[in-house]
């Protein structure tokens, strides 16, 4: 029989409390970016703001307050507003993909040529200093933020956008194996077991019923910088 034991569906959660720092622009907020084989979901816990988003159909602002749900799919540039003490819920397929590889920031062109010369402007050392984690998360914030204005600006929009996802796929291709693997053992197997039960039931066989189990998990992780704010994340997906 097939098992899965990770959050409903194969999605995963983390809480988010989004970046309040000032921007060119005067708005303040996180970095914008795009995922390209997950949809992801807001739930507004506290706060205000708005998520900006680029698709081929154009630019538009969903405000964020608490109680709203916002979701979008792949291929969805976003980038997070805060209006005042945004604190969100963050719902992300594929057992959390979006923090673990699914994410391409708006970065100009010429830092998207190739996997080392996009990592070397994205890339926060996990044992830097907190202060020198923060300098590196505000430099590729408003260097993703450059790109995004481009991308914004462009005259042949749509070609733009089409031709920045182009060089996001180029750059997550040689990942897209270890991706499969989370996807076969997280998602893919979530669906058969819903798939195997309804068979059981189908025959009236309930044995799989008394294998029930009650987990609850804390954040592994605190405060971890992430695109759009300080993260609070759970190892479960």
């Amino acid at each position: 029989m097939t098992t899965y034991e990770g959050l409903p569906g194969g999605v995963a959660v983390s809480h988010l409390c989004v970046y309040d720092w000032p921007a060119a622009d005067g708005l303040h907020g996180g970095t914008p970016h795009v995922h390209l084989v997950c949809s992801e979901a807001y739930v507004v816990t506290g706060g205000r703001g708005a998520v900006q988003t680029l698709t081929t159909s154009g630019y538009e602002v969903t405000p964020l307050v608490p109680g709203t749900v916002a979701r979008f799919t792949p291929g969805t540039v976003h980038r997070l507003v805060n209006e005042g003490g945004l604190r969100i819920t963050v719902l992300m397929q594929n057992s959390g993909l979006p923090e673990a590889g699914d994410a391409v920031l708006t970065l100009p062109p010429e830092h998207l040529t190739d996997p080392e010369t996009y990592a070397a402007a994205t890339t926060i050392p996990a044992d830097a200093p907190e202060a020198e984690r923060e300098r590196i998360a505000r430099a590729r914030r408003d260097l993703a933020l450059e790109g995004y204005r481009r991308l914004r600006e462009a005259a042949d929009g749509p070609e733009a956008l089409a031709a920045f996802h182009r060089a996001a796929a180029a750059l997550v291709r040689p990942r897209l194996a270890e991706w499969r693997e989370r996807w076969r053992n997280g998602a893919a197997a979530a669906a058969a077991a819903t798939g195997e039960q309804l068979d059981r039931l189908e025959r009236g066989e309930t044995s799989h019923l008394a294998d029930a189990v009650v987990r609850s998990e804390q954040p592994s992780e605190h405060g971890r910088f992430g695109m759009c704010g300080r993260l609070d994340v759970y190892r479960g997906g």
